[in-house]
């Protein structure tokens, strides 16, 4: 993986009355353009996300989704769809004049990076995803109540923050509370889905990575915008992901999944690959969800190398 670098340059970008989101512009000035679209929804980009890309050899540019890190207003759920996230990448690519660029992302942002890709093909070089998120109503039934399958034990005590008679719809359970306007129930909801979403994403969760899902308006925010985005169905019709896959078929490709990933499961990539042969497929064995560290750190640079021999700049 490429040494960890900081941002080149940093700046906030006005995109509605309401929201004001902070833009970061990483490595070569002249090198291929990327976008690195984050997780979530609501999570925030770090500089670890940014190191599986040679920065001599790529130019990437990422921001902070509305709601979510240093963009204002925190955790703000009015104008936040799918569709307002696609204007503000338009947006970004505008500002920097890049004609096209390179689609990456993980979990949510690999939703978010073939959403944006399938709305404006014609701006896309490539795509370079993992940790598969589709959207759809069995993805977020996968993570509110399929895990416990896996993790029993944290699920009880995350089921258990709501009464018995809601525990058939803790999507549904959380997000009132996150929603209801009383920040102390909204944030102690928020520590309770971050505490489990912290627990079973790694496969060896540490005390530190935990302790830091936790800080309270980033916990709230990522907690607040993920119910929000799975009630509404990621904001696009069913399957709507499949379905268009013929608009970006012909672009190189490379989707990147951890077998053992609980958060976003390897079913929902294969069904992805199977509907994508193109696409170039890679299994990372000894993988759950983190992609900054270990084996899947090391296949997403990897996939950003065959990139850059791939695409046409």
């Amino acid at each position: 993986m490429a040494e960890l670098r900081q941002a080149r340059d940093s700046f906030r970008l006005k995109v509605s009355d309401i929201h004001e989101i902070a833009v970061y512009d990483y490595g070569n000035p002249d090198g291929i353009p990327a976008v690195f679209l984050h997780g979530g929804p609501g999570a925030g980009v770090s500089a670890k996300q940014v190191a599986s890309f040679d920065l001599d050899t790529y130019r990437v540019i990422t921001f902070d989704q509305r709601g979510a890190g240093q963009s204002t207003p925190v955790a703000e759920l009015r104008e936040n769809t799918t569709q307002h996230l696609i204007e503000d990448i338009e947006l970004i690519r505008e500002h920097f004049g890049i004609e096209r660029w390179l689609v990456t992302g993980g979990s949510w942002g690999s939703c978010l990076s073939l959403a944006y890709g399938q709305a404006h093909p014609e701006r896309c070089l490539g795509f370079r995803i993992h940790g598969i998120f589709l959207g759809d109503r069995e993805d977020s039934d996968w993570w509110f109540h399929g895990s416990r399958t896996i993790f029993p034990d944290y699920w009880q005590e995350f089921a258990e923050f709501v009464p018995e008679d809601e525990h058939g719809d803790l999507l549904k359970a959380y997000y009132k509370r996150l929603t209801c306007g009383d920040p102390a129930v909204e944030h102690a909801a928020a520590q309770s889905l971050r505490g489990f979403s912290a627990r079973t994403q790694t496969l060896e969760p540490s005390a530190e990575h935990v302790s830091t899902l936790l800080q309270s308006d980033a916990a709230l925010a990522v907690s607040r915008i993920f119910t929000h985005y799975c009630m509404n169905g990621a904001f696009m019709p069913a399957n709507a992901l499949l379905d268009n896959l013929d608009r970006i078929r012909h672009l190189p490709a490379e989707i990147v999944q951890g077998r053992y990933d609980t958060v976003t499961p390897m079913v929902t990539a294969w069904k992805l690959k199977t509907a994508w042969p193109e696409a170039n497929f890679t299994i990372v064995t000894l993988s759950n969800h983190q992609s900054t560290t270990g084996p899947m750190a090391g296949a997403l640079a990897d996939a950003s190398a065959r990139l850059a021999k791939a695409v046409s700049v």
